[in-house]
């Protein structure tokens, strides 16, 4: 079966090791035929829809399954009415070893490695799809997201709010095979605890208070399309299990129903949390971490890829709307920009960029045009006066954008609390940063509510 993990700023960032097998039919009606086995779950049986659909009349319908486990491939018997054999004993879970040999009906079928490492060199180009970025750390991602888009494995993106994990799924949706077909986003964290399992896999009518209706669930909307779980790390440790199951067995039943509903989905996870210090914690399973980590990308923060900021101011105002016609930004602002931590990543520089070009006359951004908050960074209308009056340049480099960054960050919180009269979540929300951050910076700043 394969296997990729990948986590970026590791050595092997740039190497994929596929765990992969091949089905052979070596006795019975397709005796010849082969099939590659690349997925997490492959399901054998002779009706149309299976994943190595088999000709032999004492197959069953969903006979078994060859699914990936952290420790190994295992063949499982679903029930079937002639049973599956390995040699002359009948089972119903066995781990496969290399040339494995195993009967289903009257088939006899063989299962060999077919192992693989591959060199996945930095994208060439500074773009992909609607990501940009011409540091080393996102060239390599955009290798990695174009040779596991061609799969159907299930991944799980990694990085602080805002570094763009959704932008990452779209991407391996529109690389995909699927793409044609739905792409679905749940964000776990956004619904309360006692409706997610409706949200993820329907409800019946009656199935609870105010189900007057039927209703489809996440799972079933992004039947041959591509399901993002957004912030994995939020769902509630009930309801893990129930995740795990629909992503092995890749099926749904609905809330307060009985039927089994059959998915063809595959999923792409993110979160911002650490989900191995969860798993330590007892907060995230371990068994569905391994089912959703199949392939693990980690996202850089803004702060670790400086490099890119022109491009990304670029692309921001570029396809910022409405926008009077600011095609850049000012060497100072820049300069301004590059200092600064940016806790809130992409997401926060595009708010930054946004809110200024109201007040931008001219096809750059400069100081002066920055909103409030940002001006007073500079404590004043021009880009060569300091804080307390001082031309910028009558000071060392490193001190004038230390004092700016200091009176922006101020400024900033200052601005942002007030319009939220306070409220630091929703000033959180606002400026796309973390809770923690704005009471980190609060703290920092000496703020008060």
């Amino acid at each position: 079966m394969a296997e990729i993990t990948t986590v970026l700023g590791t050595t092997d960032a740039r190497r994929i090791h596929l765990r992969r097998g091949r089905l052979t039919c070596c006795a019975g009606r397709d005796a010849g035929t082969s099939w590659l086995v690349d997925r997490d779950v492959v399901r054998l049986g002779s009706q149309p829809g299976n994943d190595v659909v088999l000709s032999d009349d004492a197959v069953s319908r969903r006979h078994a399954e060859i699914v990936r486990l952290r420790d190994g491939v295992v063949l499982r018997d679903l029930g079937s009415t002639n049973g599956t054999f390995v040699g002359p004993i009948r089972v119903r879970e066995v781990y496969l070893a290399a040339d494995t040999r195993f009967q289903v009906g009257e088939s006899e079928l063989r299962f060999s490695p077919e192992d693989e490492v591959i060199d996945v060199p930095p994208w060439k180009e500074s773009r992909f799809e609607d990501m940009v970025g011409r540091s080393e750390a996102m060239r390599t991602l955009f290798g990695l997201l174009e040779r596991v888009a061609r799969t159907d494995l299930t991944v799980l993106v990694t990085g602080e709010t805002g570094t763009g994990k959704e932008l990452v799924s779209r991407a391996l949706h529109h690389r995909s095979r699927r793409a044609s077909g739905p792409f679905v986003v749940f964000d776990c964290g956004a619904v309360s605890n006692s409706l997610v399992e409706s949200e993820l896999f329907g409800h019946e009518r009656g199935a609870f208070t105010g189900a007057v209706a039927g209703r489809r669930g996440v799972f079933e909307l992004a039947d041959r399309g591509t399901l993002f779980l957004d912030e994995i790390g939020d769902l509630p440790l009930v309801l893990q299990p129930k995740l795990l199951r629909a992503l092995e067995q890749r099926e749904v039943r609905r809330v307060g129903g009985s039927r089994i509903l059959p998915v063809d989905v595959r999923v792409v996870a993110a979160t911002h949390r650490d989900l191995k210090a969860e798993v330590a914690a007892g907060r995230f399973r371990e068994d569905l971490y391994y089912r959703l980590a199949v392939v693990e990308l980690g996202l850089p923060a803004l702060r670790d890829r400086l490099e890119d900021l022109g491009l990304l101011a670029d692309h921001i105002l570029n396809r910022a709307s409405p926008n009077p016609g600011v095609t850049r930004v000012a060497p100072e602002v820049l300069a301004l920009f590059e200092a600064y931590r940016w806790p809130g990543n992409v997401r926060e520089l595009r708010n930054v960029l946004e809110r200024a070009l109201p007040f931008t006359s001219g096809p750059i951004l400069t100081l002066a045009g920055l909103p409030e908050a940002l001006r007073a960074a500079s404590g004043a209308t021009g880009p060569d006066t300091a804080p307390a009056g001082v031309r910028l340049a009558d000071r060392p480099f490193k001190d004038a954008k230390e004092q700016m960054i200091e009176a922006f960050e101020r400024q900033y919180l200052v601005d942002l609390l007030a319009r939220h009269r306070g409220n630091v979540s929703r000033a959180a929300r606002a400026a796309a940063m973390d809770r923690k951050s704005i009471a980190r910076l609060m703290k920092k700043h000496h703020i008060e509510r």
